[in-house]
């Protein structure tokens, strides 16, 4: 049950999503702020369907019945291709965790899966970043806007294969050392799942361009891009932070996101290591003579992006 005066929305206030997104804080007890706030924006989807539902408080609302509504709704998206699968399925997981939240169990809920169908983990898109003029023009726009902390991102997962935490919280200080004593560096700050297993990265030329355009970026007194009075959270995370703030740049530029800069990185070292493009990018899986080169690179790029299983990596490279 809510905190607030107001009984709606089982008591997490009138605004259903208000109540969501308070309701999640409450369920993740003030962590996880990654999870918060991305459960919160697709939630806001959901509130502003309930609303044009009529539906006002959801604690008076048959929520199983309301749930798969909206899950056909999303589908129906789906079908006309307005969104894809996977955020399709996000779009569904979201409603059943945030009831969850406001509930305070999980009786209510609707299989993603079954509604919208199974996502697949291969990429069949060539990444937008891969295309460096186009990077160079966002890049060179964030900082016009005056964010160029999210200009250093967007430039360390193109060319370091990061993901959008490791290059807010990559020790530069460190980096820099390792360049010029090993010409590589070693990603170890915002690893997912705090792995801590040795992760080198080749530093050529043009990382060493990125990594000094990084430093300028970085607020004084810090070793990061965060400052020293600031959280990753506020930085990353939060509606008005810089890096969200600065999505609708990316997107003008034909970039979907910092992830797609990884994408970029890994189809970039795919050429180098196979000796030619990648199969998202020429649409042909690799033919019989280049399965052992194809699976050499891989396993190079499994673990300069930190995974655990080169099965992953078709989600940037395509298919094998």
């Amino acid at each position: 049950m809510g905190k607030y005066a107001s009984a709606r929305n089982f008591g997490f206030g009138k605004n259903l999503d208000y109540a969501g997104r308070e309701a999640l804080r409450a369920y993740y007890a003030d962590g996880h702020f990654g999870s918060v706030a991305a459960h919160g924006d697709r939630w806001n989807q959901f509130a502003q369907w309930a609303k044009a539902e009529g539906i006002k408080d959801l604690s008076k609302a048959d929520q199983q019945a309301t749930a798969e509504r909206y899950a056909q709704h999303v589908a129906a998206r789906v079908q006309a291709q307005d969104i894809g699968i996977q955020y399709g399925q996000n779009l569904i997981s979201t409603v059943n965790v945030t009831l969850a939240a406001l509930r305070g169990d999980d009786q209510i809920r609707v299989s993603p899966s079954a509604v919208v169908g199974e996502r697949s983990q291969v990429r069949t898109v060539a990444p937008g970043a891969l295309d460096r003029e186009r990077v160079n023009q966002a890049t060179a726009a964030l900082r016009d806007a005056g964010m160029p902390r999210a200009a250093a991102v967007l430039a360390l997962a193109r060319d370091f294969g990061v993901r959008r935490e490791e290059a807010v919280k990559a020790d530069l200080d460190r980096w820099r050392r390792e360049a010029d004593r090993y010409e590589r560096i070693n990603v170890q700050e915002g690893t997912k799942g705090g792995r801590d297993a040795p992760r080198w990265i080749p530093v050529g030329v043009l990382q060493r361009e990125t990594l000094g355009s990084a430093m300028t970026a970085r607020p004084v007194g810090s070793r990061n891009l965060i400052s020293p009075h600031e959280t990753y959270a506020q930085v990353a995370i939060a509606r008005d932070s810089e890096l969200n703030v600065a999505r609708a740049i990316l997107h003008a530029h034909g970039i979907p996101g910092y992830h797609d800069a990884r994408a970029a990185y890994a189809c970039e070292r795919y050429r180098t290591l196979a000796g030619r493009e990648a199969p998202v990018v020429t649409g042909e899986r690799p033919g019989v003579e280049q399965r052992q080169s194809d699976a050499a690179a891989r396993a190079v790029i499994t673990q300069e992006l930190g995974h655990g299983r080169t099965e992953v990596v078709s989600s940037y490279l395509g298919g094998r």
